[in-house]
C-alpha cells in the first residue's frame, strides 16, 4: 500500500494531527525538522499554518513549494494530545 494522509489539521505553532490511509492518527511537531531554506518560512507559525493537504501527492504542502514525504511523517513519534496529557498528570498526583 502507497503511504498517503487523508486529513490534516493544524493545531499549534509547529503541530499537526495527521490521519493514514491505513487508519493511524496522530499528532506531530514538525518543528525539528525545519531546516534548510525551503523549510525556513515554516518556522513562522503563521506561514505553519497555510499548510494544506495535496490530494494528488497524499501529503501536506505549503504555498512555498515545501512538503514532507507521508512516510517520514508517519515515522514522527506521536505528541500526546490534550486530554491524554490531562489523565496522565491525575494518575500522577494520584486523583
Amino acid at each position: 500500500m502507497i503511504l498517503r494522509i487523508v486529513t490534516m489539521k493544524v493545531c499549534g505553532s509547529h503541530e499537526m494531527v495527521l490521519t493514514f490511509n491505513d487508519g493511524v492518527r496522530k499528532r506531530v511537531n514538525l518543528k525539528p525538522l525545519l531546516k534548510g531554506l525551503i523549510f525556513k518560512p515554516l518556522l513562522s507559525p503563521s506561514f505553519f499554518a497555510r499548510a494544506t493537504l495535496d490530494a494528488e501527492s497524499g501529503t501536506v504542502v505549503w504555498p512555498n513549494g515545501a512538503d514532507f514525504a507521508p512516510e517520514a511523517l508517519y515515522e514522527i513519534k506521536a505528541r500526546p494530545t490534550a486530554h491524554l496529557a490531562v489523565g496522565a498528570l491525575r494518575r500522577k498526583a494520584g486523583a
